[in-house]
């Protein structure tokens, strides 16, 4: 079957992977900062108009990253058929594709597609995943990483998958198949927060790497329980003007007062398992908060560089139930 491209595109990156198409093994990759929103955006300066020249607008950026990789790869990928999932099949994105309706069963699952032929200035054939929503909540991209990192011999009764992020993803699943979803603008309210509000001054960035930075981060977490998030926000302006924190320290504090607040009701969740489905960058936050906040429910971290690829497997997997890279 040889190779295929695996592309995620989401709001505020594109990350486009070579990948061995019968075993998802990542062979190249390219990494950009150029998501679909600033894609959009800058779409929307060249003041054209129509859907097929915003597709050709679009094409152009994928073409120039596969050019990039591949010089990695080594290797020339004319005619490599292309799967695209995340906000590329968004209302801002390529094509705008209705969602799937809820339930979607992990280990077959059946989601709506578009496909893009190979034109002369494009040699890849596109198919464009969907995304899926529930009565009151949507997704896109998510769904295809759950489904790269569940085995299919597993089964799975009632477990709840979050993933973090700008808008982190509470995933319900029972028996196999995806039933409820909850969107928490996590990291959306935290840059906005910390950049452009007035706590922009009384913050600067930092890790989780000291103690004391530690402490803070645990602190905000724990004053999620028993006091009023709008309150405990401006605690972070008192804690600078009357030097009870420094701005690092402060930092974190708010980081702890955000994921905090998004994981608290957790506490009383009633899944027989919470898998935390995270990346590098926000791994120790999630797993410190969960710690801080002593639950119940049996916690289980997928590796982060499981979860990194699992969008190539995710993608791999429904290729082949829908029979997309025949």
């Amino acid at each position: 079957m040889g190779n295929f491209l695996s592309c995620d595109w989401g709001t505020s990156s594109f990350r486009i992977r070579l990948a061995d198409a019968v075993t998802g093994k990542v062979l190249a990759e390219e990494i950009s900062g150029t998501g679909i929103a600033a894609t959009f955006e800058s779409w929307n300066a060249t003041g054209d108009e129509g859907e097929e020249k915003r597709t050709a607008f679009y094409l152009n950026i994928i073409n120039d990253h596969i050019k990039k990789l591949e010089a990695k790869a080594n290797c020339p990928l004319n005619g490599v058929k292309e799967i695209i999932s995340g906000m590329a099949a968004s209302s801002i994105g390529l094509i705008n594709l209705s969602y799937n309706l809820l339930p979607l069963d992990v280990n077959n699952p059946v989601i709506q597609t578009a496909f893009i032929p190979a034109n002369g200035n494009f040699d890849h054939d596109i198919w464009l995943l969907s995304g899926i929503k529930s009565d009151d909540d949507v997704m896109r991209g998510e769904e295809t990483q759950l489904i790269g990192c569940i085995d299919p011999s597993r089964t799975i009764n009632n477990e709840l998958f979050v993933f973090p992020g700008t808008h982190s993803k509470h995933i319900s699943v029972k028996d196999n198949k995806i039933v409820a979803i909850k969107t928490f603008m996590t990291g959306d309210l935290f840059d906005l927060l910390s950049q452009k509000s007035m706590l922009n001054t009384s913050v600067e960035k930092s890790t989780l790497d000291e103690t004391t930075h530690l402490n803070a981060f645990k602190k905000g977490v724990k004053d999620t329980l028993d006091t009023n998030l709008l309150h405990s926000i401006f605690k972070v302006r008192i804690n600078h003007l009357l030097e009870l924190a420094n701005k690092k320290e402060n930092f974190n504090y708010l980081s702890g007062l955000l994921i905090g607040t998004e994981l608290k009701d957790l506490k009383a969740t009633d899944v027989s398992q919470i898998n935390l489905v995270c990346s590098s960058n926000l791994v120790n936050y999630y797993e410190a908060a969960l710690a801080e906040l002593n639950l119940s429910t049996p916690v289980r971290t997928f590796r982060p560089g499981w979860v990194d690829e699992a969008v190539v497997r995710g993608q791999l997997k429904i290729a082949n139930h829908l029979n997309l890279l025949a």
